[in-house]
Formats: C-alpha cells, sequence, structure tokens
C-alpha cells in the first residue's frame, strides 16, 4: 500500500525542518460566510477563474541559502513551494495538476525553489 498525500506532508515537513528550512501548511478554498458571502484563502486563490489555471502548492516556506562571491558568508532565503502527493503519484497533465505546475514553474522561473513532492524530501 502506498503512501497517502497526508504522509508525504508529514515526512517532508521534518525533513525540511531537520535542513533548517521553515515550512507551513497553505490551506486554499472557499468558505462562506453567513450572509452567502464566499470568502477565499490560500495563495494565488483570488478567484473562482484564477484558481483554474493557477493553484499554490500544499507547503510554503523558505530556505537559507549562502550566496557565493560578491555575497560570500551572507546568508539569504529563498522561497520554496513543495506539491506533495501521494507515493507513487505521476504527473497526468489534467486541469487540476497543470494549475498547480503553473505555480510551481512561476516560482522556478523568479529564483525559488518549487517542486512536486511523492516521497522523501530530496
Amino acid at each position: 500500500m502506498s503512501k497517502s498525500e497526508k504522509a508525504t506532508q508529514a515526512e517532508v515537513m521534518l525533513g525540511a525542518s531537520r535542513k533548517g528550512w521553515l515550512l507551513w501548511r497553505n490551506n486554499s478554498g472557499v468558505a462562506v460566510r453567513q450572509d452567502g458571502t464566499p470568502v477565499r484563502y490560500g495563495l494565488a486563490n483570488v478567484s473562482h477563474k484564477m484558481n483554474q489555471i493557477i493553484k499554490s502548492s500544499d507547503l510554503i516556506g523558505i530556505r537559507p541559502v549562502v550566496i557565493t562571491q560578491e555575497m560570500v558568508g551572507k546568508i539569504f532565503g529563498q522561497f520554496i513551494a513543495l506539491e506533495c502527493k501521494q507515493e507513487g503519484w505521476k504527473f497526468k497533465g489534467n486541469e487540476h495538476e497543470t494549475a498547480q505546475k503553473n505555480f510551481i514553474d512561476q516560482i522556478n522561473i523568479k529564483g525559488g525553489y518549487a517542486c512536486f513532492v511523492s516521497d522523501k524530501l530530496i
């Protein structure tokens, strides 16, 4: 039996902590107030239409990075986003996964570190 997404996420958070990374769970969705007004929450979840195109990752955080050459010895934080999946997961390219990949791609393009994780933290 393969490990669940929840178990993967727990292992990733533990492994990240051992590496000195800070990670937080990024819950995302829509709640409805008593008056019927929808309230969206989670990174990049600004509208239903936008959420179909880009979905933020399960875990969001920062990791320390030592920069070389002209910035030797200074520590900078690099934004990280990890999308946890159950063990053995493979990208299928459906609408949901493609929207998650769009978020991951944007983080990596801007110099962050983002990926899908289906086993122990890399």
